[in-house]
Parts: C-alpha cells; sequence; structure tokens
C-alpha cells in the first residue's frame, strides 16, 4: 500500500511503502472488540475490600453479663456497631484482569493500524517544527485539515518544543511507537504516524 509522505506544514515530501501485512489487515469488529474490552479491564484498579467482623481483631469475650444492665445482650465486640467493629455489607475485593492470547492483540494492534489506513491515516516526515509555539502549531493543524480528536505516534524522539505545544490543544494525544494501542488508535478521527513510527511498527510484527 502506498501512501503519500507530507511535512509538518502540509506540504509533499514523496511517498511511502506501507506493509500490507500489518496495514492491510481488513478489521473485524469481534477481534477489536475483545482486544479494547481486555486493555480497558486491564486498566482498572482491583476495588479494595472493607474488613468485615470475621476479619478484624477483637476479642471474642462476652463483655457484659447477660442480664441486669438494662442494656442489649452483646456478646462480640467485632459487631458493625462497635467502634473499631467490621463493616456491614462491605465493598469485596473484586478483580477485572482478563486474558487474551498474544497473536489476538498482536491482530487487534494490526486492524485498528489497517482501518485508519483507510480513512484518517496521515503519515509525515517528522514533528520537527521551527516555530514550536502553540498557537503557529494550531494554525499549521487548521491548514493541514487536522481537527477532532488526533493521535501522533512518534517513534522514540520527539521535537521536546512540539510536544510542549501540543499539550495545550484539546483533543491532541501523543505516544510513542511502543505505547501504541488498539483503544487510542481508535477512538481518535486522525492518525499521524512518523516515518520512523512506521518503521517500528512494521518491525514489530515482523521482527
Amino acid at each position: 500500500m502506498k501512501v503519500k509522505v507530507q511535512n509538518i506544514d502540509g506540504k509533499a515530501s514523496g511517498d511511502i511503502e506501507l506493509d500490507d501485512a500489518v496495514f492491510g489487515v481488513e478489521p473485524r469488529a469481534d477481534i477489536l472488540h475483545r482486544v479494547v474490552t481486555w486493555q480497558l479491564e486491564n486498566r482498572r484498579g482491583t476495588a479494595r475490600a472493607a474488613r468485615e467482623r470475621s476479619d478484624v481483631n477483637r476479642t471474642g469475650k462476652k463483655f457484659v453479663r447477660q442480664k441486669g444492665t438494662g442494656g442489649a445482650r452483646h456478646g462480640d465486640r467485632a459487631a458493625p456497631i462497635f467502634i473499631g467493629g467490621g463493616k456491614a455489607h462491605g465493598p469485596r475485593r473484586r478483580e477485572f484482569e482478563q486474558s487474551l492470547n498474544k497473536k489476538v492483540r498482536a491482530l487487534g494492534l494490526k486492524m485498528a493500524l489497517s482501518s485508519k489506513a483507510k480513512d484518517g491515516l496521515i503519515v509525515i516526515d517528522s514533528l520537527d517544527l521551527a516555530d514550536a509555539k502553540t498557537k503557529a502549531l494550531k494554525g499549521q493543524f487548521d491548514k493541514n485539515g487536522w481537527s477532532g480528536k488526533v493521535l501522533f505516534i512518534d517513534g522514540e524522539s520527539v521535537n521536546d518544543g512540539f510536544q510542549k505545544a501540543a499539550r495545550n490543544l484539546p483533543g491532541i494525544n501523543m505516544l510513542p511507537a511502543v505505547g501504541a494501542n488498539v483503544y487510542d488508535i481508535l477512538k481518535h478521527d486522525t492518525l499521524v504516524l512518523t516515518k520512523d513510527a512506521v518503521a517500528k511498527l512494521e518491525a514489530r510484527f515482523n521482527g
């Protein structure tokens, strides 16, 4: 698959041949759904459990006599009504982690990249911009028609000024090539890859 390469200012900068084994896979909704669900569930933290009356360390000795006090007939300091007692009907520990075959995860990422290659993929030379100021950067994005949510996958290196300026723009996110994932790719309207990132993604699957 041949794609045009452009500079950050929108000017043409030649062509690049994308590997069809990575960017030409037919997307399947069931695979993408499985990978996105796996990814989001594994992002969730473990729900912390409360200590119930069997978990707290309190005496089991009967602390008042059964009759004659005018009070209730208590026999356990771990009861929820006492300070230091267990929590009644508290939250239980819940694990959200899921397992997913590595081949399915890799296939899902290929399908996400392929879906963007069909619609919403832009390959640029690099992310070096002489005037890396927020206002200048926004002007370049508007000129290039990069509106909505834009995800930059930049390989291993990116201009610090560009990164700081891009943080100030709503809907703009950046990831290294090693951090490319299905959920973040699909939730953005436009995917912008540097030539360095393309090489690293293809090596990731072919190496």
